[in-house]
């Protein structure tokens, strides 16, 4: 029997990225019907075999800012997934964009992925964005928009890409500890909120998906060390030391402090926070880093070279 999402039509973004792939492979499972939305196709997830997913059809988009093709994209949706846009220094207004079409395309729910700890003063510069966004969310839901905010840790797999290739971690995060979580387990989250058949329980909620546990990087190291069989250590570099090691990257400035900013929201805290909500609402304990990288080898074979 096919299991239809609560809510009809699902329109899922950023499905050619770790997480709304995930999440279309589950909903497909389920039997929902969806609209996956990519750049060109070929990019939506496909079966093994090379099928396409069931009960999905896609619609193209060049990004976010291809605001009248994603307008067209969420016509007799009732039902988005917004995955947040790639770091950019129009990001929240990218966001507030897509948040409009939905309304003008007469969505009646949008479920976002924003990030642990936003606030218009997060340490940690990119989740100011995610909290200007929400704001934007919290117009659109007074004039009644359903909305629901998954603020995610860091994702496990980000982890893995602070090391170095010389096995270090670089950064200024001090003992501070981190709370990440793996791109599946938002994904189940995001299953269970879609398809829940009391969906107005999650209308205006805000979940914290993290991990079981919050490490500092020592920790970190010490686990992928222990899963890659080769030595990676962590380095609490200074703030200043972290600009400066960074500085030849020929990255814009906003991304730069992005970067340097997501160490030192681990040093004071703001990623520490250990919630249950996947616990809550998937039904089972949140993977572990350690579990993660069990589970997963493919997804951290880079630290192999």
């Amino acid at each position: 029997m096919v299991r239809w999402s609560a809510d009809g039509l699902v329109a899922v973004t950023g499905v050619s990225g770790r997480l709304g792939s995930r999440l279309a492979f589950r909903l497909a499972a389920e039997g929902a019907r969806q609209r996956l939305v990519v750049r060109q196709r070929g990019r939506e997830p496909r079966l093994s075999d090379g099928r396409a997913l069931p009960e999905c059809e896609v619609a193209l988009a060049d990004g976010y800012r291809d605001v009248a093709a994603m307008r067209t994209a969420f016509e007799g949706v009732r039902t988005v997934f917004l995955v947040s846009a790639r770091e950019a220094a129009d990001r929240v207004a990218q966001h507030a964009a897509m948040i409009d079409a939905a309304v003008d395309a007469g969505v009646e729910r949008l479920v976002y992925t924003s990030f642990a700890g936003a606030a218009p003063d997060a340490t940690f510069t990119f989740a100011r964005d995610h909290w200007h966004t929400e704001q934007h969310l919290a117009a659109a839901a007074r004039a009644g928009l359903r909305v629901t905010v998954l603020r995610d840790n860091l994702y496990h797999h980000a982890l893995t890409t602070f090391v170095g290739t010389d096995g270090v971690i670089r950064g200024p995060a001090g003992t501070g500890r981190v709370a990440s979580v793996a791109h599946d387990d938002v994904a189940d989250v995001a299953t269970a909120v879609i398809l829940d058949e009391n969906p107005a329980r999650h209308d205006g909620a805000t979940y914290e998906v993290t991990g079981p546990e919050a490490l500092t990087l020592d920790e970190v190291a010490a686990t992928l060390s222990e899963a890659t069989g080769r030595r990676i250590t962590y380095h609490a570099e200074t703030e200043a030391e972290a600009y400066e090691s960074r500085a030849g990257y020929g990255a814009e400035d906003f991304e730069v402090a992005g970067w340097v900013s997501s160490y030192t929201a681990i040093a004071v805290g703001e990623l520490a926070h250990v919630s249950d909500d996947v616990d809550r609402l998937v039904g089972r304990r949140a993977r572990s880093l350690a579990q993660w990288l069990d589970d997963y080898p493919g997804e951290w074979a880079h630290l192999r070279r």
